[in-house]
């Protein structure tokens, strides 16, 4: 079968996304917030498309955010996880490599492997925050990779995840992308980290000891024209999850205005207010999902853009709902302060408000 074939109908995919965010994840967002990986509502968002229409022929981003969008009203966590998986599946449809395309591909954009993306040392590299942790040395039939990763999300005990080493080429340096996989040889991983409202997200340190990363895994040698054509979709997708934080937001604002309508009216945002700013934004962010491979400067600052307002909406909406629902969203069990804590977690992860800021002041004028 096809990449193509093995994709369920992208028209009625949101239908089945909603059904399995309403029936299978909403029950247990509790259970995620404390630390439960939703191994399987990930697979289910799978088999109901949720990984594929970006990667297919219709090329339809668009509907790949949706589908992040609806997993975040319910969850960042679980959306956050969908945005790792659907990044890898870019990475990989994204390249020239036919062999993944062929075998790992389908498998990743079904829900069948699951995993993630290894970019953030990269991503910030490249914008000069951070050096780059992986280093690689040429093989007869690929690269040996030393070094540690400490934030490799969606990665199980056998998950997939891109990277990028530097190899030292004598007078210069260049840098290569690839696939590797958490249980292969030369590959360390651990769960050992403690996150506030992120502990459901399979967050592991990942060591590498020379671990053989053969040709047929790499993406790109060297990365440069690479990288320039899959970072607009890598920060494009991670709007999804604005978008659900922020409906989210305005549900539980609405949620409580037949009770405390009469007090909450003297706050200076409504969720009448909040639902032009999401409506303005989702105008844009559907705009852009339909040339992600434009590599154009003036494009690339459109997307930056529409990250940085999804974040700093994010945590804004999130604010506001818990002003609004008052002592009842604040306690432990209250969605209003999971809701709030989590949409932090959009305004910090890579790139986070600031990087954004960095790299649009760094950016050449459109």
């Amino acid at each position: 079968m096809t990449l193509q074939e093995r994709i369920p109908e992208p028209t009625a995919m949101l239908t089945r996304v909603d059904a399995v965010a309403s029936s299978q994840l909403m029950p247990i967002v509790r259970d995620i917030d404390a630390g439960l990986y939703p191994e399987n509502i990930m697979r289910a968002f799978g088999e109901a498309g949720a990984y594929g229409t970006h990667v297919t022929s219709d090329l339809d981003m668009g509907q790949t955010i949706q589908a992040i969008a609806r997993g975040g009203e319910e969850c960042i966590s679980t959306a956050f996880c969908m945005w790792c998986q659907n990044a890898l599946a870019w990475y990989i449809a994204s390249s020239d490599n036919a062999a993944l395309k062929a075998t790992l591909l389908p498998k990743v954009a079904a829900g069948q492997a699951l995993g993630g993306t290894g970019l953030s040392n990269p991503m910030k590299t490249f914008f000069g925050i951070e050096k780059m942790r992986l280093k690689g040395t040429r093989t007869a039939n690929g690269y040996t990779v030393r070094g540690s990763l400490p934030w490799v999300s969606n990665v199980g005990e056998d998950g997939y995840f891109g990277i990028v080493f530097s190899v030292d080429e004598g007078d210069s340096v260049k840098h290569v992308m690839a696939v590797a996989r958490a249980d292969q040889p030369g590959v360390k991983t651990a769960l050992d980290h403690d996150f506030m409202s992120m502990a459901g997200t399979a967050t592991r340190t990942v060591q590498f000891r020379d671990a053989q990363i053969e040709d047929m895994f790499v993406l790109a040698d060297p990365i440069d024209g690479y990288l320039q054509k899959i970072r607009p979709g890598f920060v494009l997708m991670q709007t999804g999850m604005a978008l659900g934080m922020i409906r989210s937001s305005i549900k539980l604002m609405e949620q409580v205005r037949g009770q405390l309508g009469h007090v909450n009216r003297y706050l200076e945002m409504q969720p009448e207010d909040f639902q032009k700013a999401l409506d303005e934004l989702e105008a844009e962010i559907m705009d852009l999902a339909q040339t992600p491979y434009d590599t154009s400067i003036a494009y690339f600052r459109r997307v930056i853009t529409a990250r940085l307002k999804g974040g700093e909406y994010s945590t804004k909406a999130a604010h506001f709902a818990m002003l609004h629902c008052g002592a009842r969203g604040f306690v432990s069990q209250g969605a209003a302060q999971r809701r709030l804590r989590e949409s932090y977690f959009i305004a910090v992860v890579t790139p986070a408000t600031k990087q954004l800021r960095k790299m649009l002041a760094e950016l050449p004028a459109a």
